[in-house]
Parts: structure tokens; C-alpha cells; sequence
């Protein structure tokens, strides 16, 4: 067996997409849904089909096997997407260079730099040149242990360390560069290290790999405070979460993600309990990290710094979040205090119950309003309603738009009635994201015998052996469908969804996922008989309508006065009623 169909073979594609979608069984068949990772959508159209190993949405129209499904949303390769797949799932992989290509070598090796870099950084945290980053760590509360769990590790101030180490390993100079971790001096030829005399945290994409660091300062006069690794062939910031990898498991449990300013902010939340607590490296909060949250959790609570620029990054934050359906809240937490210093302060069991009495993102941007606008004068008072519209226009439910209208009338001293109104032109620009799946043209009978033919690979030879001596399916809407088919099977090939779907155009494909994906036709028997049944009935069909169109050619004929054609017609109507079957 080809080592691809081995790998497919042998994993659940629900079990994969599990680990990045929500999904929830969808009666009592082998199709899971939940929304779509790929776009914005408040209605599930994405659908996971168990049996057959596919994926699809009807909203944006992505859809492929297991292996598609990493390579979009890892951003892999089609040879890294087999061999992550085969690693987590235990499959020996085959010793050979067949399963990998240029691009997938360059980001194998630039994830070997980044572990070279970290185990370097850890060894020096620890060691006698690490000692005013131990002096850091304790200063701030993080015991060893915590640090270990997280893989602090310390950058030497030389500048030249981690340099030596990959010259020592003779990395190329492109792919030095390429790295990020090095950069080339300005004046001369040479490198130099770009993380110096700070404190390093790594940074995993969702999988778990380590992609890039950041590094943090120890003297407070030096700047920047924070430095994070740029962009490269492994790390796109936008996409990247810090601590993703290990807080999804509890954004599940718990409900809830919970999203802070900075990286010993997300440590001091994990030392409380926190364990769903993530942070945006060094940027803006963005809708693709938005979404990554999303597909483990609808809510998120925001614990941003109570500074200005925290409540700026808080405000901005909760319009990415609104935009992709977010159920927002804000934690301000008292006295001014960030996540981490809470939680040394008042202790974990004091944070742990300010994260679960976050109120609604409504009554902060409320205060904000206030806080903006002079709303002891009226048009402060139309200003801060009019700060508040964008946001009320992302409320999908009209109660609670009511609602909202209340509490805005009276935070704002003005006539509900005005209020409601706005709230109202407001909601009619919203536009409804989700899509519904295209009705199909196949007959109910053509969909059966084709869930039959798919679900009873036993009895599938024989059906179309019958099947290639008949004319009359060539005229169904399915026709490209069961042209398919026959080549697999003549062909030689097992008769399994992605053979088939390989030979198919676009409106084909949509088809025939919208077929093996129907509840209805699940809920019905399909067997061999059932499927020699569904053949002999559409052939009947078939042959009743050809025969009728042959009648009426004959009629046109006659009218018009061409006997020769209607003679002609005639003897094609005798022939077939002579041979029903031919």
C-alpha cells in the first residue's frame, strides 16, 4: 500500500479535525459538524464525514481529506502534513526522501535552529551566566519549576553566543538569515545574536512546535522592553498565540479563554489555575487569532494592563472579537494591577473569581463612552451613543439589542425610544454570514444508489458490472459521477470517496458530498438489493422517458411533413420496445 493511503487509512479524520474544531454528531449517522476554521460563520456549515475521511463547507467551499485539512490550517506543506500526521498517530515513516520537498526541508530545518537556540538559552539560565535573570524570576514569583514548564531560558548579553554554536554546526548564511535568531552586521562580514542579555520565552504554533521567542529586558533603562523574533518561513505573528498549544485543552473544559497583555502575565494566570490563559505576541490582536480561539471556545475574557494603552488594546481587541461572533468580557482587575502581580498580591483563589465575575463587554465600552464624552451635555451625550452603534450592530439577537437599548437609554440619560431606534437602523445593516448547502439536482434514487454503491464495497463490483452495460444513466444529472466510478472500478482502484472525487469538476464534487453527507439517505437500508433495486428502477425511468421523447419527435415530424424522419423515429421506437433491456 502507498504509504499516503496507509496514513489515511489508518487515522480518524474526525479525531484530527477534532483536535482544532469543535464538533458535534449529527444524528445518528457518521457526520460531525461545527463551524467552519476558514471563515467567519455564526451557523455551522462545516461537515466531517467519519466513513468516507472528508471534510466540507458549504459556506466558503473548502473541503479535501485529513491530510488537506492540516496543510490549511498548519500552513504545511503536503509532505510536512503526511509526516506530522504520521508522527502523531504512531506510523512508521518509510526511509526514504520520497515524502518531502525543498520548502518542507527549509522549515524542518529552521525549527532544528530554533531548538538548537532554545536548549543554548535554557543551559545559560541556568548556569553561572544566568544568574540576574534567576534574580529576575524571583523577584517576580516564578519558582524554578514554573520556569522549566514554561522553558524560560536566559540570552547572553555577548551577543555572540548562540552565533558561535551555529557556526560551529556550519548552518548556512541563508539560512542564518533566514532564521531570524541571527542578524548580519551592518559594517563587516559576520553575525550576531539577536536576542542579547534578556530573559526568553518560546513561542509554539498550535501544534506545539517552537517557531519563535521573546525576550524581555532585565535592566529596566534599556529598551525595547520587550523583543520578539521577526517574521519568517515558520512564524507568522498574525496566526500565532502564545501558550495556545497548551491552553486549548482547557479553553474546552472550562468554556472560556482567557486573553492577557503579556507573556508573565499568561504565567502568573497558569501558576492561579488559569491553565486557558493566552497572550498576542508583541502585536495587535488579530481576526485570525481570533478564529484560532474560536474554534475551541465562543468566550473569551479580556485582562488586559489597566494603563491607557491597555484599555486602547481592550477596546480594539473587543471589535476584532465582535466581528468574529466573540462572546467578550472584560476582567479590570483593582488597584491598577496586572494579571501577574494580582495574582502575587491577592493569590490565586482572588483572580481565579475575578475571571468568573468578568462582567459583559457592553457596560465597559460604556464606561469608556463616559469616559470620552462629555455625556452631561446632549451631543456628548449622541457622541457616546454613537461610539456604542458599532458594537450593538454585532449583536445578533434582538432581545438582547432591546435589552441593551434599556440599560444604554438609562447610562446615558437618553429616550429609549431614540435609542431603540438607532439600535434598530443599526441592525438592519448586518448581514447574515452563514451560507446553506445548494440544493442538489440528483434524484433521490441516484443518491441512494450511490450511498450504496459507496457503503457496500462487497456487492459495489457487481452493481457496475450491470451498471457499464446500460445506457441510460448517462443522461442523469449523476452521470459524471457514475462515469467515475466506472473508471475506479475498471481501473482497479478500491472504490472510496477520494478516488472517485479525484476524477470530478466542481459542481460534480458538490454533489456527491452533499449526497454521502444527506441524513435522510443514511436513515434508509443500503444494501445489495436495495442498490439493484434503486438500478432497475432508474433504468425503468430512463427508459419510459426516452421512449416518450421519441414519441414526441415522431408527432414533430409528422406536422411538419417529414415522413423520412418519422419513419426513421419509428423504427428506433420498434427496436426499443423490442429490446427494453438493450
Amino acid at each position: 500500500m502507498d504509504f499516503v493511503e496507509q496514513v489515511k487509512s489508518q487515522i480518524d479524520i474526525v479525531r484530527v479535525v477534532g483536535d482544532y474544531v469543535r464538533l458535534k454528531r449529527q444524528g445518528a449517522g457518521e457526520r460531525y459538524v461545527g463551524l467552519c476554521p476558514f471563515h467567519t460563520e455564526k451557523t455551522p456549515s462545516f461537515s466531517v464525514h467519519a466513513g468516507h475521511g472528508f471534510y466540507k463547507c458549504f459556506g466558503c467551499g473548502a473541503g479535501g481529506d485529513a491530510i488537506k485539512f492540516v496543510m490549511e490550517i498548519e500552513g504545511l506543506t503536503f509532505f510536512e502534513a503526511i509526516k506530522a500526521l504520521a508522527e502523531r498517530n504512531g506510523i512508521p515513516l518509510p526511509r526514504t526522501e520520497d515524502y518531502t520537498d525543498e520548502d518542507a526541508k527549509k522549515r524542518s530545518s529552521l525549527y532544528r535552529l530554533h531548538e538548537t537556540a532554545q536548549d543554548m538559552f535554557v543551559r545559560s539560565l541556568w548556569s553561572n551566566a544566568g544568574e540576574s535573570a534567576r534574580e529576575y524570576l524571583q523577584r517576580r514569583g516564578i519558582p524554578r519549576e514554573l520556569a522549566q514548564e514554561f522553558g524560560l531560558g536566559y540570552a547572553p548579553a555577548g551577543g555572540q553566543e548562540l552565533t558561535r554554536v551555529f557556526e560551529k554546526q556550519r548552518v548556512e548564511a541563508a539560512m542564518l538569515e533566514a532564521s531570524g535568531l541571527v542578524k548580519s552586521r551592518s559594517s563587516g562580514p559576520g553575525y550576531y545574536d539577536t536576542f542579547r542579555g534578556r530573559l526568553t520565552f518560546p513561542i509554539h504554533n498550535e501544534s506545539g512546535k517552537l517557531v519563535a521567542f521573546g525576550g524581555r529586558v532585565l535592566n529596566a533603562d534599556e529598551q525595547p522592553k520587550y523583543l520578539n523574533s521577526p517574521e519568517t518561513g515558520i512564524y507568522k505573528k498574525r496566526t500565532v498565540l502564545y501558550n495556545f498549544h497548551r491552553a486549548r485543552e482547557s479553553m474546552r473544559k472550562r468554556g472560556r479563554a482567557v486573553l492577557v497583555e503579556g507573556y508573565m502575565d499568561v504565567i502568573g494566570a497558569w501558576a492561579a489555575g488559569t491553565h486557558e490563559a493566552v497572550a498576542s505576541c508583541g502585536t495587535s490582536l488579530g481576526s485570525e487569532q481570533v478564529r484560532s480561539i474560536k474554534r475551541h471556545t465562543d468566550v473569551v475574557v479580556v485582562n488586559f494592563d489597566p494603563d491607557r494603552a491597555g484599555e486602547n488594546a481592550t477596546e480594539k481587541s473587543i471589535q476584532v472579537m465582535l466581528d468574529e461572533s466573540v462572546d467578550v468580557r472584560v476582567l479590570h482587575l483593582e488597584d491598577g494591577l496586572d494579571p501577574d502581580e494580582y495574582v502575587q498580591e491577592r493569590g490565586a483563589e482572588a483572580y481565579l473569581r475575578a475571571v468568573d465575575e468578568a462582567r459583559g463587554y457592553f457596560l465597559w465600552l460604556a464606561d469608556r463612552a463616559q469616559k470620552k464624552f462629555d455625556t452631561t451635555t446632549a451631543p456628548g451625550r449622541v457622541k457616546a451613543l454613537e461610539f456604542l452603534l458599532p458594537s450593538v450592530q454585532k449583536v445578533p439577537s434582538r432581545l438582547r439589542r432591546a435589552a441593551l437599548a434599556d440599560e444604554v437609554a438609562s447610562y446615558l440619560g437618553l429616550e429609549r425610544s431614540m435609542v431603540l431606534d438607532e439600535f434598530k437602523a443599526s441592525a438592519t445593516r448586518r448581514t447574515s454570514d452563514h451560507l446553506a448547502a445548494p440544493p442538489s439536482s440528483a434524484g433521490h434514487l441516484e443518491r441512494l444508489l450511490i450511498r450504496c454503491l459507496l457503503n457496500q464495497p462487497e456487492s459495489a463490483a457487481e452493481i457496475l458490472d450491470i451498471l457499464g452495460k446500460l445506457d441510460g444513466w448517462k443522461r442523469f444529472p449523476t452521470a459524471a459521477i457514475f462515469d467515475a466510478m466506472l473508471k475506479v472500478h475498471r481501473g482497479g482502484e478500491a472504490l472510496r470517496f477520494h478516488n472517485i472525487e479525484a476524477r470530478l469538476d466542481g459542481q460534480a464534487k458538490s454533489i456527491l458530498t452533499e449526497i454521502l453527507l444527506d441524513e435522510e439517505i443514511y436513515q434508509e437500508s443500503q444494501n445489495r438489493d436495495q442498490a439493484l433495486a434503486c438500478l432497475q428502477k432508474l433504468d425503468l425511468i430512463q427508459f419510459s422517458e426516452f421512449r416518450r421523447e421519441l414519441k414526441r419527435r415522431i408527432r414533430e415530424a409528422e406536422l411538419s411533413g417529414d415522413l423520412e424522419g418519422a419513419l426513421n423515429l419509428n423504427r428506433q421506437l420498434a427496436e426499443l420496445d423490442a429490446n427494453p433491456t438493450g
